[in-house]
């Protein structure tokens, strides 16, 4: 088949190495300018740089504007998309013979739409992975190809995830394509009733609210492991990132946000909206990072027990 890639970052990297690879021709590649947001920063593999080696022609766009000659003029079977940050209109994704093929690092029809792998581990999902399916005019709705899967363990941060649903994307995308080209191919649909859709992360995101349970907060601190933005409260008008954290092993009560007392290796907040009838655990911070970018041990940051970790300065 002759097929063209729309994909940016290290998710686009993988997908366009896996169509190298395979037995197929890549025609042309659709990517996006590198850029400065943090999260575009992160995991930022050139899918330009790795097109430009190989001698494919790369098109650089912010949005997929004044692309149809191009497209045309390739005779496409199939475009494969992944991490491509911009709607594609029905013009595009259906002008290949066999339709475009999107790869999405979740298990849809949950968590479509942006950052699935923090916002799963944020909300305690058991499992995560990568889905393969036929693009339609709904964002990320369309019938499933190949699903994979991976469970979350219990200290994993998104990081570790990361790289786990990472390695999938060339095996899927290489199955996927020989599927289609041989006709194959049987599609599922989604269960739209299941589906779920999220936004992308900012700053505020990974700010930490004390009412939520410990275990919540906990999840949080994981998710937002670096190279992430880390999870944050303020400390005496200061703020501090929090870059290990675990459950305590005793009940605490008070008020959210109390530094509370020793636990072991770390100091313990208390956290949870009913922590006032003291049958909580709290949240035991092991390290703290300040915004000059020095790791403290908790103990250290803390030697005196009393005051609050704040949510707002």
């Amino acid at each position: 088949m002759r097929v063209a890639l729309f994909g940016y970052q290290t998710w686009g990297h993988r997908t366009l190495q896996a169509l190298i690879e395979s037995e197929h021709e890549v025609a042309l590649v659709v990517t996006h300018p590198a850029s400065d947001h943090a999260y575009e920063k992160i995991w930022s593999d050139s899918v330009a740089d790795l097109a430009a080696e190989h001698g494919i022609p790369v098109l650089l766009r912010n949005r997929p504007d004044d692309l149809l000659d191009e497209l045309r003029a390739a005779d496409l079977d199939l475009i494969v998309a992944n991490n491509w940050r911009t709607w594609l209109p029905p013009e595009i994704f259906t002008l290949p013979r066999l339709g475009t093929l999107n790869v999405h690092d979740s298990l849809l029809p949950a968590y479509a739409g942006f950052s699935p792998l923090i916002w799963a581990l944020i909300n305690g999902e058991p499992e995560v992975g990568v889905t393969a399916h036929m693009m339609d005019d709904e964002l990320d709705a369309g019938d499933v190809v190949l699903q994979r899967s991976i469970a979350v363990g219990p200290r994993d941060t998104t990081t570790d995830l990361f790289h786990k649903t990472v390695d999938l994307i060339g095996p899927i995308v290489a199955e996927s394509l020989d599927l289609l080209a041989s006709g194959e191919a049987v599609l599922t649909k989604q269960d739209r009733s299941k589906a779920s859709f999220f936004h992308k992360r900012s700053l505020e995101d990974s700010r930490i609210d004390w009412t939520w349970p410990a275990e919540d907060i906990e999840r949080l601190v994981r998710a937002q492991s670096d190279p992430y933005p880390n999870a944050y409260a303020f400390h005496k008008g200061q703020r501090v990132r929090i870059t290990a954290a675990s459950v305590s092993e005793g009940r605490y009560g008070g008020t959210p946000g109390r530094i509370f007392i020793r636990e072991g290796k770390g100091i313990v907040i208390v956290a949870g909206a009913d922590a006032r009838r003291g049958d909580k655990r709290g949240l035991l911070i092991e390290r703290v990072r300040t915004d000059d970018g020095v790791e403290h041990d908790a103990t250290a940051f803390f030697p005196a027990m009393g005051g609050y970790l704040k949510s707002h300065q």
